[in-house]
């Protein structure tokens, strides 16, 4: 699990600002006026299928695409104006990897640490024993699951303000997905906020202090990960000694229910207070509630977008 001890002394103020976003792609409306905040010093997980809008939201935030509409702030700068100043202060991981065919990873270390002002060798060698880099193989030799994991080496190698993660774990296999959740975790604790964009949702789940969810680009949800798992359903289901006893369908929250002699099997929407305070009254043997996780909060959110 990603560590959360930093949370306590997390800084409020905003890292990223994005206000009323748009991006038009001749008549395609890609992203439709999007707003939302990142905060220094969290993990902001950033959601939504391919082609929701999430490359092109990291794009104009990057000043790699121009908006058609809206404003963006990156450490209270404006990334366009002030690009160099901005692009000095964070790391970025494309969802398209493009490295240089010819190159090693050492030659790449080595190239960005003129650029970067140095690097330590042996946080090289640390990362690239935990990620199982062969850094001495040329990039056009590398399978796109060994330059995904280059691309993060070269990522966490330098201290960043922030990290600017696209689609980072794409073609990992599970242990390096765990790996990378460590060193997003490390990270953090070191004080850098990190914008996570991704479909994957169980590693957004691990990672992420709050979340921002896409749909055809528009903002569907936004909120903590308890917040959004709070929204989703979950499934319900009592024994009872005797017959299910009457109104139990009508208690707050409750929807879908069926009864099978004594068993009573439902889904639960909100509070679970309304649910508990009726069976308080009733003589049940016992009771299993399942919690959901944010697939399930994501899948209804979509549901009620669509």
């Amino acid at each position: 699990m990603v560590a959360r001890d930093m949370s306590s002394r997390q800084d409020v103020t905003p890292v990223l600002v994005v206000d009323g976003l748009a991006k038009n792609y001749d008549s395609l409306q890609a992203v439709r006026g999007i707003s939302f905040e990142m905060r220094r010093g969290e993990v902001l997980g950033f959601l939504g299928p391919n082609g929701a809008g999430k490359s092109t939201t990291v794009r104009c935030i990057l000043d790699l695409l121009r908006p058609s509409a809206g404003r963006i702030s990156v450490f209270g700068l404006d990334p366009h104006r002030d690009g160099v100043a901005v692009r000095s202060r964070l790391t970025y991981v494309p969802g398209e990897l493009r490295l240089p065919d010819r190159m090693t990873g050492s030659e790449m270390a080595e190239s960005l640490g003129r650029l970067r002002g140095g690097y330590d060798p042996r946080r090289r060698d640390e990362l690239a024993e935990r990620l199982r880099v062969d850094l001495g193989r040329q990039n056009r030799q590398l399978s796109s699951g060994n330059r995904r994991k280059l691309a993060l080496l070269l990522a966490f190698l330098w201290p960043a303000e922030m990290l600017v993660l696209d689609e980072p774990t794409t073609g990992l296999d599970p242990l390096m997905q765990h790996e990378f959740l460590l060193l997003v975790g490390e990270a953090r604790a070191a004080g850098a906020s990190i914008f996570l964009s991704s479909h994957v949702l169980s590693e957004v789940q691990r990672a992420a202090d709050r979340v921002v969810v896409l749909r055809s680009g528009t903002v569907v949800a936004q909120g903590t990960v308890e917040e959004l798992r709070s929204r989703a359903r979950q499934r319900v289901e009592v024994w009872f000694e005797r017959k299910v006893p009457a109104g139990l369908d009508r208690v707050e929250g409750l929807a879908g229910g069926l009864v099978d002699g004594r068993h009573y099997n439902a889904y639960l929407v909100g509070s679970i207070q309304p649910l508990l305070r009726f069976l308080a009254t009733q003589p049940v043997v016992s009771m299993l509630v399942e919690e959901p996780d944010l697939e399930e909060a994501f899948l209804d959110l979509y549901q009620e977008a669509s």
